[in-house]
């Protein structure tokens, strides 16, 4: 599958949800389309939770943190990961700085001056293209949960079943299609995983403001 064909599969299994004044909130960029196929079917405003990784000097893919964005950044990090890195908290406090310029950066681009979608008393869905270890999701949930939305849902088509488990305090309700056995990478349960640019983002965005197909 691609991200928009997971994206209209997890569609269908959030709408049995039945939620009341749903706002959808992607993860940019993986989690972009999957998110426009979820607004479009709810017919729901799309909004983004910028949030940005803090990976392992010698292996960026590997995270030890997460920087979400706000009126008070938050960093939250993976303390098992982080105690076995041998790097200090100076050191992630420095990356965290570099990943919110980034976060800046992306803002400018993909909104263009649009104010936030309010959220306090509606039903906030987040979703990504897939979770491995949640540490971005983590920081993505808790900084979400200071916004005040009256129920709050985490949907991915796929994620290992003991990183769901560690995030299911943190939301109302969980929708993901698959947990495989052996979980490897997000990437290897999608056809086409191809690393979306920004132009493919704000492209995205815009379809998310044209009337919403039936």
């Amino acid at each position: 599958m691609d991200r928009e064909e997971a994206g209209r599969l997890l569609a269908d299994a959030v709408a049995r949800l039945h939620l009341v004044d749903p706002v959808v909130l992607a993860l940019p960029r993986g989690g972009v389309p999957v998110a426009l196929a979820v607004a479009l079917r709810l017919h729901a405003p799309l909004d983004l939770l910028l949030v940005r990784k803090i990976g392992a000097p010698w292996q960026p893919e590997l995270a030890l943190a997460a920087v979400v964005d706000g009126a008070q950044p938050q960093v939250v990090i993976d303390e098992e990961t982080f105690a076995a890195s041998g790097v200090d908290r100076a050191w992630i406090d420095e990356q965290a700085q570099i990943e919110l310029a980034e976060i800046e950066r992306r803002r400018r681009k993909y909104l263009r001056g649009r104010a936030p979608v309010p959220l306090r008393g509606k039903s906030a869905i987040v979703v990504d293209d897939g979770i491995a270890t949640g540490t971005s999701m983590k920081a993505a949930l808790k900084a979400l949960a200071a916004l005040g939305p009256a129920r709050s849902v985490l949907a991915v088509p796929v994620a290992p079943a003991d990183t769901l488990d560690q995030l299911r305090p943190l939301v109302d309700d969980v929708v993901c299609l698959s947990q495989p056995d052996f979980f490897h990478a997000v990437g290897v349960h999608y056809r086409d995983f191809h690393q979306l640019d920004d132009d493919e983002v704000v492209t995205l965005l815009d379809a998310a403001t044209a009337k919403p197909a039936p």
